[in-house]
């Protein structure tokens, strides 16, 4: 049964589903799932993430996971979960990058990639790496960092908007054989509840996205660790600027299909992306309250060239070799404004303390770190962005709702 089947299964059976459930099915259906059904990122799928862009991302992600190390005290193992690990292909320029790190640490480390799909990626092989098929965090007492790069933007979520002045769910439905959109009372008085716990109101018309599961993802995040860090990247906002009537109206869920931003969640269904920023001001508070420190929170642009971004772009061959432009490209590319750059990143620790992370404060250590490591260069698993500017990895969410709702002003 195909995941379109599957959802149409569904309403038959129970009426209307909430959109969380409709975009759970669509992304995670074991049959025609988005994300079962195959390699999504790089130049032939339909998007692009940072650790497909350039090995830099690694690189630098490295030398931070390096001084956490330090900071607990050089444990053997230190162990890093990654979380949605993908193809593996963060996990092998991390480790890659560990090896020329001083003091032991690629010694030390034990990389446990944790993703949906089971088969091995780009890490297979790699010593001290390992791979569980799971959608959680089936770990206890790690010692280390529990990773995430982009995956909590493709966690369901329930949609609503305000009609007359009252709070109002999104459900996916049947108008005679087409799937279609409407409105009705709230699933669940936590929609509610989110929004006020945050002070949000929103307007007349407005459509928003709550991510419900955020709050059991940080928990059982916490619950893995024994001591240690959370790193989470990923692109978003504060509550206040994510629930801008004035910047959001229409909320932040997204499609992408070949590189091309459709906003069209009901059509392609098992065969787009679908996205939604994450509230950062929930991840944060519903960490404190399951034990977890806040320790930075930045863009990702600022994060990187803290760690060395730009030590490293001034060591690449003077000239115009292409090895060397692609790679100032790709590069430039992880910290450009209005794309990946603009990606946040929030640390969070557990019994470790609340030390300064050099990611979140410009630092001699850090470069000084960066200066000793080889340059990383692209390997054919990387995007060649000289062949062809891809969109950029961002955008905003600008699909017509007029026919649910037609009196919505326009952004």
């Amino acid at each position: 049964m195909t995941a379109e089947a599957e959802i149409r299964r569904r309403i038959a059976e129970r009426g209307p589903i909430t959109f969380a459930e409709f975009m759970d099915v669509a992304l995670y259906h074991p049959d025609g799932g988005y994300y079962t059904s195959g390699e999504r990122v790089g130049a032939a799928g339909d998007f692009y993430t940072s650790p497909s862009v350039h090995p830099a991302f690694g690189t630098l992600l490295a030398v931070q996971l390096f001084q956490m190390w330090e900071l607990l005290g050089r444990p053997e193992p230190f162990t890093i979960a990654e979380a949605g690990a993908g193809n593996g292909l963060l996990c092998r320029d991390i480790v890659r990058a560990a090896a020329g790190l001083p003091g032991g640490f690629a010694h030390s480390l034990r990389y446990v990639c944790l993703d949906r799909r089971g088969n091995s990626g780009h890490e297979r092989r790699l010593p001290g790496v390992s791979r569980l098929a799971a959608s959680g965090l089936p770990l206890r007492g790690v010692t280390g960092c529990v990773l995430s790069n982009e995956l909590l933007d493709a966690i369901p979520v329930h949609q609503v908007t305000v009609e007359q002045g009252r709070l109002r769910e999104v459900y996916v439905t049947l108008d005679g054989d087409e799937l279609a959109l409407n409105t009705g009372k709230p699933s669940t008085p936590l929609l509610a509840q989110r929004l006020d716990s945050l002070d949000i109101e929103l307007s007349e018309g407005q459509t928003a996205e709550v991510n419900l599961a955020l709050d059991d993802w940080i928990k059982a995040t916490s619950q893995s660790l024994e001591r240690g860090f959370v790193l989470t990247i990923d692109y978003g906002r504060p509550a206040e600027d994510l629930y801008s009537a004035a910047e959001r109206f229409r909320g932040t869920l997204t499609t992408f299909a070949a590189h091309l931003q459709t906003d069209r969640p009901l059509e392609r269904i098992g065969q787009q992306d679908m996205s939604a920023q994450v509230d950062f001001t929930t991840l944060a508070r519903a960490g404190s309250q399951a034990g977890l420190d806040f320790l930075g929170y930045t863009t990702q642009a600022a994060f990187l060239r803290n760690l060395g971004l730009g030590r490293l772009e001034q060591r690449l061959p003077a000239g115009s070799p292409r090895q060397a432009q692609t790679s100032r490209v790709g590069m430039r590319e992880l910290a450009k404004p209005g794309g990946l750059g603009d990606f946040k990143v929030l640390a969070q620790g557990k019994n470790a303390g609340k030390p300064e992370l050099r990611g979140f404060h410009a630092s001699g250590k850090a470069t000084d770190l960066t200066e000793r490591m080889p340059t990383p260069l692209p390997t054919p698993q990387h995007l060649d962005l000289l062949t062809g500017r891809l969109p950029p990895a961002e955008s905003e969410f600008e699909m017509a709702w007029d026919t649910l709702w037609p009196d919505s002003p326009e952004r």
